[in-house]
């Protein structure tokens, strides 16, 4: 909730700013804007992730990727020349965030905390029931309250993991590196690249300077849309298959990009299959990785280490966004149009890693889903274990 002030002290400072003719208020704004940001993606996955009944988690945990896409492409329509996008409108534009949070921060107060959070780290029982009734409706809840009280007995701490301690817990290894791969995977598969490189593709096919703004409206436009379908079909075909059938298709797409940028002086229809294949590119990672990958970030950890789990994944999500800004354009002018093929090697190497390592988590409990990984994680110990102790579960005959 205090994140909000945040944001609206940022709005307050570039609203001003050409009043009072300071671009150093411009830079504060943008400081506080960006610590607003990391903390919020954080904040926002943790919460919907923990308030959601096992059913809907996936159609609540994209909601990150969904508002995201919604205020870029709300941006983009008020940015238009128009519209805010003037000279003397500009301060107006940017200050415009900080009507969100100020709903945000009057509304959040009659929210409830999570019931996880209070079962597992608080022990109110009954103000876990009283959450669960607020957020679920009226019926029995007894189920999910289990799979919490299972949980807490797994765990090795109450209180939050730190990063460190996150880091040295053997029993959530798989899962960090997991997290890692899934959200590099993110940064190096192209969409920045896509982005960086749109506005040469759009005026190589013959858009005028502008009315390209008009076709990156579109573009933003289809990613939102791309968002809302995802939500409403990844608790239908699951994490796993939207991050695989996602990664694949970007892979054709870069590839089929690639072609056509080098061809696109030869044949005059070329180019107009580049803005096609961005277009693309675009939706699919807006409808499969981008939608599923929070999600799964936040279901592969326990109460405990979420919160330094999804820390550790927004800190790599915004140094990549750096990272890949800064070395892009030195990357396209070593490369020209092959600078893509670079990340279909990064998305073919997860892809593979992803389909040997990562378990389907739709419909599980996130006690569930720890299991599978402890045989991952402890799987020299839990092979000798079987040996030496195969419990019933374990041990099947044949009719003979």
């Amino acid at each position: 909730m205090f994140n909000n002030l945040l944001l609206i002290a940022a709005a307050f400072s570039w609203g001003f700013s050409k009043m009072a003719k300071s671009f150093e208020m411009i830079l504060i704004g943008r400081f506080l804007c960006g610590f607003n940001a990391g903390l919020g993606c954080c904040l926002h996955g943790q919460y919907v992730g923990e308030i959601s009944p096992k059913k809907l988690r996936g159609f609540t945990s994209t909601s990150l990727s969904l508002f995201v896409n919604m205020g870029k492409c709300f941006g983009q329509i008020a940015g238009l020349s128009e519209l805010l996008g003037t000279e003397s409108l500009w301060p107006l534009l940017m200050a415009i965030g900080g009507i969100a949070a100020s709903v945000q921060l009057v509304t959040l107060p009659f929210f409830p905390e999570s019931p996880p959070c209070l079962l597992m780290q608080k022990g109110d029982l009954e103000g876990c029931q009283k959450a669960l009734k607020q957020l679920w409706g009226e019926g029995n809840h007894q189920g999910a309250i289990d799979d919490m009280v299972k949980e807490q007995a797994t765990m090795k701490k109450i209180k939050p993991m730190s990063v460190l301690e996150l880091i040295k817990d053997r029993s959530m290894r798989c899962q960090l590196c997991l997290l890692i791969i899934i959200g590099v995977t993110i940064q190096l598969s192209g969409i920045s690249a896509i982005y960086f490189y749109a506005f040469d593709v759009f005026r190589t096919a013959g858009f005028t300077q502008d009315r390209i703004p008009y076709i990156s409206l579109g573009s933003g436009t289809c990613e939102f849309c791309a968002s809302i379908m995802c939500s409403f079909i990844i608790d239908r075909f699951g994490r796993r298959m939207l991050l695989l059938w996602g990664y694949g298709l970007m892979v054709l797409m870069l590839v089929l990009l690639t072609t056509t940028l080098s061809l696109q002086h030869q044949f005059f229809w070329m180019p107009y299959c580049s803005v096609a294949l961005i277009f693309l590119f675009i939706i699919i990672f807006a409808a499969g990785p981008a939608g599923a990958s929070f999600p799964i970030m936040v279901e592969l950890f326990t109460q405990s280490s979420r919160s330094s789990a999804l820390a550790i994944s927004m800190s790599l999500h915004w140094v990549g966004l750096y990272v890949i800004g800064m070395i892009f354009p030195y990357v396209v002018e070593s490369l020209g149009t092959f600078c893509f093929l670079i990340f279909v090697g990064f998305i073919s190497i997860s892809w593979i890693l992803i389909y040997r390592f990562l378990p389907e988590t739709k419909g599980k409990s996130i006690i569930e889903i720890k299991e599978e990984f402890n045989n991952l994680n402890f799987r020299k110990k839990y092979v000798q274990d079987m040996r030496e102790n195969p419990s019933e579960k374990y041990t099947s005959c044949t009719k003979l």
